[in-house]
């Protein structure tokens, strides 16, 4: 079978997928969950909190909720749904750390949950605090100049 011959077989099986759709419904939830940390935001600098405070506690509370739902398996339903509206905010971050570890559970609580807790957002968290240094490094030599 010849590579082109190879595509055409691909292409037949593969069913297509309702970009308009998929997009629209990852808009439409990522805003929700947007919009229901921004609530917390308001709720919290309502109550009085610092500016620092209120930002803390409502990341806090987008991971807990994200890590809370994806415990009790609310968070992946939505996602199949959503699909990446559920990913790039912070409770994605929250779900991409708590899925590995209740599912590996079972493996003990040192080569199940820990070590697999970290597969999927440990590459996230080096890459990002990896650059953040490199950046910061790099800004601190232009500042001498």
């Amino acid at each position: 079978m010849t590579n082109k011959e190879y595509q055409k077989y691909v292409d037949k099986m593969t069913p297509n997928s309702p970009i308009i759709k998929d997009v629209l419904l990852a808009f439409l939830f990522g805003g929700a969950i947007c919009t229901i940390g921004q609530v917390f935001f308001n709720l919290y600098d309502y109550v009085g909190f610092s500016k620092d405070h209120t930002s803390m506690l409502t990341s806090s509370t987008m991971v807990f909720l994200g890590a809370f739902l994806t415990g009790l398996g609310v968070y992946d339903n939505l996602a199949k749904y959503a699909g990446a509206g559920t990913i790039v905010p912070i409770t994605g971050f929250a779900n991409a750390v708590a899925s590995p570890a209740i599912e590996f559970k079972s493996e003990g609580m040192v080569l199940g949950l820990a070590v697999k807790m970290f597969t999927v957002a440990g590459p996230v968290l080096v890459y990002g605090i990896t650059s953040g240094f490199v950046a910061g490094i790099i800004y601190y030599v232009m500042s001498l100049f």
